[in-house]
């Protein structure tokens, strides 16, 4: 089969496209006809090798131990493993090729993949194979974020960067739990916010929203570009910050250790600081996957594309995510 090819970490425009072995399902594995697969900013930083410490957590220290990059993907069924009861070829799927969380190659840029049955879920008919699979990856992210106790009818809800991967997806599920959403992003993605259904939109080149005068219940912080006391501001007496956090491609953090030492902070802070806290926490991948499945087919969800392109410039796909500033996701095409 063709698959993106990595030998070494660095430029995204040292990828290849290669002549592999198709893979072999495990018992608990599926194996799927890659149709789309999402390209964010999670692969990105595998293919760059950036922070150093990502190397130390599963991806290789020299190289990458799996060579074929991407994690996400949709597509349809073209084998199953034994112990696999909830496919069977021909079913189309979406989902994550990655088991928990993980910080490594997957293998989906490529015509065939292999992802475990608990990471996979039935692609609804009305969704197209490229807005499926930009989906696993940030859809699970967001939804370990976010408290659902805040997303409630009255809720006040500010979105940073909630136009991006992540944020795009938070603002549609607050929105579909009833909250008032306000989203922040920059001045090129305000239609795009209200699109996806913002109530609000606030262009952060223009105005501060830690500065201004109204408060929000949750305040979902995607790039990270405030101090954590500015954001608090923001919030009313009982309100929660949550930080997902956004290394900006190596340019707001350290090369060896990224962002990690600033969720160390935030999580000390969390000890002592009632409003700051973390999301949904442990939720198991086959859950996640069923809930966002059951949110794309009510049309709660409704990923937007950027741009697509094939295998074959996967380097050229990833340097427009890091520099293209694109509206929408990017997804390759296989």
């Amino acid at each position: 089969m063709r698959a993106v090819v990595q030998d070494r970490y660095g430029d995204p425009e040292g990828l290849r496209v290669a002549e592999i072995d198709r893979p072999v399902p495990a018992r608990d594995e599926v194996l799927v006809r890659v149709r789309a697969a999402s390209v964010h900013p999670d692969v990105w930083h595998v293919v760059s090798g950036r922070p150093y410490l990502l190397r130390l957590m599963g991806s290789g220290v020299r190289r990458p131990s799996c060579p074929v990059p991407g994690t996400d993907l949709a597509g349809v069924v073209a084998a199953v493993g034994a112990g696999v009861t909830r496919f069977r070829p021909g079913d189309e799927v979406f989902g994550e090729t990655l088991r928990g969380q993980a910080w490594r190659n997957g293998g989906s840029f490529a015509e065939y993949a292999r992802a475990p049955e608990s990471g996979l879920a039935g692609k609804p008919g009305g969704v197209s194979f490229a807005q499926a699979a930009a989906v696993p990856t940030a859809g699970y992210i967001a939804l370990l974020n976010l408290p659902a106790d805040r997303v409630a009818p009255g809720r006040r809800v500010l979105v940073n960067g909630a136009a991006g991967g992540v944020g795009a997806i938070v603002l549609q599920l607050a929105k579909a739990g009833g909250a008032h959403v306000t989203g922040v992003d920059h001045t090129g993605k305000q239609d795009l916010m209200r699109r996806l259904g913002a109530d609000r939109v606030v262009d952060y080149t223009r105005d501060d929203f830690t500065r201004g005068t109204s408060r929000y219940d949750l305040i979902v912080d995607v790039p990270g570009n405030h101090p954590v006391s500015a954001c608090r501001r923001a919030l009313t007496p009982d309100g929660v910050y949550v930080l997902i956090g956004h290394d900006h491609f190596g340019r707001a953090g350290r090369r060896w250790l990224g962002s990690v030492p600033r969720f160390g902070r935030l999580m000390l802070m969390s000890l002592f600081v009632r409003q700051v806290r973390g999301g949904a926490g442990g939720l198991a991948k086959a859950e996640a996957m069923e809930t966002l499945r059951a949110h794309l087919e009510a049309g709660h969800l409704a990923p937007v594309i950027d741009r697509t392109y094939p295998l074959d410039q996967a380097g050229a796909a990833l340097r427009h995510l890091a520099d293209g500033e694109p509206v929408g996701r990017i997804v390759l095409t296989a």
